[in-house]
């Protein structure tokens, strides 16, 4: 089972969602509370592919993005 944490933090309006794995293996997910919650449930989704698709293990961040906005 993965453990994530969600935070809304009013965020630059550039940063629409961030993840960050923590200490103990569990996620935290911050979303941006500017954004409506339609455009933050996406980023939510967004951030979830990237957890369920390991992509904190690869090295090249550009690609990771690529990929996951091109599925």
């Amino acid at each position: 089972m993965i453990d994530i944490n969600v935070q809304m933090m009013n965020l630059p309006i550039k940063t629409k969602a961030l993840t960050t794995i923590n200490l103990d293996g569990s996620y935290t997910i911050i979303l941006n509370s500017r954004l409506s919650y339609e455009q933050q449930k996406l980023c939510y989704l967004h951030e979830l592919k990237h957890i369920l698709g390991d992509d904190f293990y690869a090295y090249d961040v550009d690609i990771i993005e690529h990929i996951a906005h091109n599925q």
